[in-house]
């Protein structure tokens, strides 16, 4: 298989790492916008046959990484992302109580396509 390229699908909410022109890999998320913006991701999946490679701790730096670009947090939900978070502190700025809570109430209230 090729090099695996990241794009980020912000109008479906999902950052994608594609190789070989097929999607093997994603992260769900969403943009709160209050109590502050930030990026929220839910899911992280990553197809069986591409596992083991890398992919989703390239797909987490990837999206904090945009988010140090945009100015914002991640607040995430993701139990994945959450975990890489915590092994990578000097790349993920932990998200603040206040802002994971609003971002877990928006979830429960928009659980559609999650």
């Amino acid at each position: 298989m090729s090099e695996v390229k990241i794009r980020d699908d912000r109008a479906a909410g999902r950052l994608e790492a594609v190789g070989d022109g097929e999607v093997v890999g994603h992260i769900q998320y969403f943009v709160l916008e209050s109590p502050e913006r930030a990026l929220v991701p839910v899911h992280t999946i990553v197809e069986p046959a591409h596992e083991g490679r890398g992919i989703a701790g390239s797909l987490a730096r990837e999206l904090y990484g945009i988010a140090r670009g945009e100015g914002v947090p991640v607040a995430p939900l993701c139990p994945y992302v959450a975990k890489w978070a915590e092994r990578h502190p000097e790349e993920a700025p932990a998200a603040g109580p206040e802002l994971l809570r609003a971002a877990k109430d928006w979830l429960v209230a928009h659980p559609e396509g999650f």
